[in-house]
């Protein structure tokens, strides 16, 4: 596999629900260990709670708690086109989860299918964060791998352009006929932290784990710290062209440490 970094491997199917408290994944920085009643933590509960009643307004913030040597930074955003009420409920969930998983640890984050949180004591807003990413594939193949490539290329360029416009708040989302019953669909988000640029480099990078990771699978999803990118062969965004079949059953999952 001709990738810059190892991709571990988990041997096993991941099955859960992108609606329930499980997340996707989460990163505990274990060399920011601090105490449970140390004043770091105590801000990371008040930084929390600002990202978990700011957040559903406009989809997203960044913001930091604190001052000096005990400042804590944080950035919460949900997908683009989920509705507040979806929202809410994600960045809540997140915020709990991400306590009790990474109770110990000054820098850590959070992915679920709607939203992403995260936190550190160093500041990271502004700046691209490809590392200690997610993948997703889908264990099945597709049966014209040659078209089915040509015309996921031409999407993701499509909807990587729409991200990057100033209006479109780091989303691009978009849909392609692949035949009379079989439509593919794709959508891309950045932080809304991210310049332009960055945010078309980030994408970049994620994409580029689709020849290693995901080629040729019916669906994929990479999910980094700064942006995040899926395909698949059923509607999963909104609004919806009909009910999903939304779980993780029948994908493989891998970290890119």
């Amino acid at each position: 596999m001709s990738l810059n970094y190892k991709i571990l491997l988990l041997l096993a199917l991941c099955i859960c629900n992108a609606e329930s408290a499980d997340p996707l994944g989460q990163f505990c920085n274990t060399d920011t260990n601090i105490g449970s009643g140390s004043q770091i933590s105590a801000n990371i509960d008040r930084l929390l709670a600002e990202l978990v009643s700011k957040t559903p307004s406009n989809g997203f913030i960044a913001t930091s708690y604190g001052k000096n040597q005990y400042r804590v930074f944080g950035l919460a955003q949900c997908r683009g086109d989920v509705s507040r009420t979806d929202c809410s409920s994600c960045i809540q969930d997140a915020a709990k989860q991400i306590r009790q998983r990474c109770p110990n640890q000054a820098d850590a984050r959070i992915w679920y299918d709607f939203c992403f949180l995260r936190y550190n004591t160093k500041s990271f807003i502004g700046e691209i964060d490809t590392y200690n990413g997610i993948l997703y594939g889908n264990v099945e193949n597709v049966t014209d791998p040659d078209t089915f490539n040509k015309e996921l290329g031409t999407l993701i360029d499509q909807i990587r352009e729409q991200a990057v416009e100033t209006r479109n708040e780091g989303l691009g989302k978009g849909k392609t006929k692949l035949s009379t019953f079989v439509t593919l669909y794709a959508l891309v988000q950045c932080t809304r932290d991210l310049a332009p640029v960055d945010c078309a480099q980030c994408l970049a990078i994620a994409v580029g784990n689709f020849e290693n990771f995901c080629k040729d699978r019916k669906g994929c999803r990479v999910l980094y710290s700064s942006c995040y990118v899926r395909y698949e062969l059923y509607p999963f965004f909104f609004p919806l062209d009909s009910k999903p079949n939304d779980t993780l059953a029948d994908t493989v999952m891998a970290i890119l440490p």
